[in-house]
């Protein structure tokens, strides 16, 4: 039987092969795919998060601490997906055009992946026909990235683009604001990638 504590350790210290072999066995043990989710994984994932939120864990932990996990889920994604696990909703998510940082926009993709969404990662330098795209896929949120000055104003475009379609617009990224956010018209904004998953809860409950 899976030691949750120990998978939940290994996800917030980022022991990447650690948390491959504590999730291979268990699948190995035909132990509940999403019991290792639900009781080891997403546990780690919101407590790293909360740290971060308290200034008690930064960037650099909370970037391993997501590798980590994505090792654990590429290997039960496909059995979640065979076992029926109802999805939480589905977003898409990209940096926003002329900006090719991704940094921030996996860290995010991976806390929101791993809080029970779908996931439907654009990629970086995102023009209005990707987010059409991601949204052609199903995705009830577009979230938008921006790391510079210069291409944060492209938000106001893609939140101009889904007004009125039905089609929720969060987004977040180094120099982006809550005044800002409220100025283009956006559904929602997040400092941090914890606080997107809060804010998607929100959302989509």
């Amino acid at each position: 039987m899976t030691d949750f504590e120990a998978l939940k350790n290994a996800v917030i210290k980022g022991k990447r092969n650690d948390v491959a072999a504590i999730v291979q066995a268990a699948v190995d043990n035909n132990e509940d795919v999403n019991e290792i989710l639900d009781k080891g994984m997403i546990p780690a994932m919101r407590e790293i998060g909360d740290r971060f939120s308290r200034n008690e864990a930064y960037v650099p932990e909370l970037l391993i601490a997501a590798r980590a996990m994505q090792s654990g889920l590429s290997i039960i994604e496909p059995l979640i997906i065979k076992s029926g696990r109802k999805s939480k909703g589905k977003v898409a998510i990209g940096t926003v055009k002329g900006d090719l940082h991704d940094i921030g926009k996996n860290l995010v993709a991976i806390m929101i992946k791993g809080a029970g969404y779908d996931v439907i990662d654009l990629g970086v330098n995102c023009d209005l026909a990707k987010f059409d795209e991601g949204v052609a896929q199903g995705a009830q949120v577009v979230a938008c990235s921006s790391l510079l000055t210069t291409t944060m104003p492209f938000m106001r475009d893609v939140v101009a683009h889904f007004k009125g379609r039905g089609t929720r617009v969060i987004i977040g990224g180094a120099p982006v604001t809550q005044a800002y956010c409220d100025e283009i018209g956006a559904d929602g904004y997040s400092e941090d990638a914890n606080g997107a998953v809060k804010l998607l809860d929100k959302m989509l409950k």
